[in-house]
């Protein structure tokens, strides 16, 4: 059985260095030279790499504004990047 606490130190990690094990993960994965308890195991860690990555990009792009400009190229202001969608 899985060990519950074996991922807790992904929630320090930062968005590089979750990306970077996400990567080395998947390549072990795909060589296929994995016994089965061992790509449960990482493939677990893969999911909460992603997860760690997609929470930090969310809280990055909440934090990106577009800048609005006017006619004679002047910045006026700044809005939520998604604003238009």
């Amino acid at each position: 059985m899985a060990d519950p606490k074996a991922n807790d130190d992904i929630h320090e990690l930062p968005f590089e260095q979750a990306l970077q094990q996400l990567e080395q993960i998947v390549s072990r994965l795909e060589s296929g030279n994995v016994a089965l308890e061992d790509s449960i195991r990482i493939y677990e860690r893969g999911e909460a790499l992603k997860a760690r990555c997609d929470a930090l990009l969310k809280k990055a792009e909440a934090r990106i504004e577009k800048i609005s400009v006017s006619s004679d190229g002047q910045a006026t202001g700044v809005a939520p990047l998604d604003q238009e969608r």
